[in-house]
């Protein structure tokens, strides 16, 4: 008989963990609160540039094993588009100066001892005072492993970290540092090639996992709001959507992949994170120049990755708590004069539209780190995920992806045990 798992949630934790069971042959019923799929992690129309955007700008990187293999089975791997090279283009808006990183091929990190290909002005000795973090405990504070100043520091380690932390370096877990940087930099440019969902974030990670499951007979509900677990000792035994129940049968599973607020509030005394920070994407119908690379890092403003998409530029500002009740129009008037600079476009503001996201990832500092919940709850057939959950990585889609990935492991250990 088809075993039965219900997932709840549809953002990208939920979707890889639906998709591993449903080619696990299990019959899958996916409940969505909200009215689409993809949580944080999906694009729209949106009428104020007259484009579809997406709702954070979210890059991977080829050595994002699971995020690339995850695309691989929704049949979406080629929709993930990047340079055939490791490179990495940065201007500094305060000087002007602009170099290029230049990672290789390599599975080792080669390129730290080739000066035309690292961080200009920076030497053997800069890199080599990183390797504390390496290695670091995840109680650590960054700011405690390594030194958070200098060149390197801020052309390099500053601006990558603050992507992947979402929080002032050296205020985050120099742990997560370390596992961000052991999984990029020190794994060569084979790891490191960036790649962007160029044609929306729905379009190669959302619709097709949606389709999939359809076509493998899942069942998908959206506007379905989970309210209340029915436990008898060590089981749930039934789910509440307000205006239906679900009975869980012997044998059936769920994986809870909702954001920590509500599976606290599904879960009391669930320790999941508290503090969250901002991120804010900003996005402006404005056909790149001519050679403008997909990615550009900026460091000496306001802004710190420019994206190049068909009609549209568009960027990132991390740990951005500051800019959150920032007036928009003036926010985005400070946005498009950087991208102007780093971009080398004149012009007045054209059409834009900024999402800030106050609780875009949790922080990543020692103390919320702590608090993060593994996949196994006191129910045996309740399982955890999302990019909050203990993954060892930041908040992420490589993160979130494992996290969805790990649950259906334990649902299908469920089956054999």
């Amino acid at each position: 008989m088809q075993k039965i798992v219900h997932i709840i949630g549809a953002g990208i934790s939920g979707l890889s963990a639906a998709v591993r069971l449903a080619n696990a042959n299990y019959r899958v019923h996916l409940h969505e609160a909200t009215q689409q799929a993809g949580g944080r992690c999906r694009s729209y129309f949106d009428a104020a540039t007259n484009l579809t955007i997406d709702n954070g700008n979210h890059l991977l990187l080829s050595g994002n094993r699971a995020a690339v293999e995850y695309a691989r089975s929704i049949g979406t791997e080629a929709g993930l588009v990047g340079p055939k090279r490791a490179q990495f283009p940065f201007v500094d808006l305060a000087t002007g100066q602009r170099w290029q990183l230049d990672l290789g091929e390599s599975r080792l990190p080669l390129w730290i001892f080739d000066e035309a290909r690292r961080v200009p002005d920076t030497g053997l000795r800069d890199y080599l005072a990183l390797m504390p973090l390496i290695w670091a405990a995840q109680s650590k504070l960054v700011g405690d492993a390594i030194p958070c100043d200098g060149t390197l520091y801020q052309r390099l380690v500053q601006p990558l970290l603050l992507a992947a932390l979402n929080v002032d370096p050296p205020e985050g877990s120099a742990g997560l540092a370390g596992a961000v940087v052991r999984e990029t930099l020190l794994a060569g440019g084979q790891a490191c090639r960036p790649l962007i969902a160029r044609d929306g974030l729905s379009a190669v990670l959302v619709e097709p996992a949606i389709k999939l499951l359809q076509d493998k007979g899942a069942s998908i509900s959206f506007g379905h709001e989970l309210r209340e677990f029915v436990a008898s000792a060590d089981r749930l035994g039934e789910l509440k959507f307000g205006d239906d129940s679900v009975a869980i049968q012997p044998g059936d599973a769920v994986v809870l992949a909702v954001p920590p607020r509500p599976a606290a509030a599904m879960l009391p005394g669930l320790k999941t994170p508290t503090k969250y920070r901002a991120i804010v994407n900003a996005h402006f119908r404005f056909d790149p120049p001519k050679g403008q690379p997909a990615l550009l890092g900026v460091v000496g403003g306001l802004v710190e990755w420019l994206f190049a998409f068909p009609q549209r530029l568009s960027v990132t500002i991390s740990n951005a708590d500051r800019l959150v009740d920032m007036p928009r129009e003036e926010l985005a008037q400070a946005i498009w004069r950087d991208i102007c600079k780093a971009a080398g476009v004149e012009g007045e503001l054209p059409p834009w539209q900024i999402v800030r996201e106050r609780r875009a990832t949790f922080e990543a500092t020692p103390e919320q780190n702590a608090q993060r919940p593994g996949p196994v709850t006191a129910y045996k057939n309740l399982f955890l995920a999302g990019d909050w959950t203990d993954t060892g990585l930041p908040a992420t889609i490589e993160g979130s992806v494992r996290s969805g990935n790990r649950a259906a492991d334990l649902v299908l250990a469920m089956r054999k045990g």
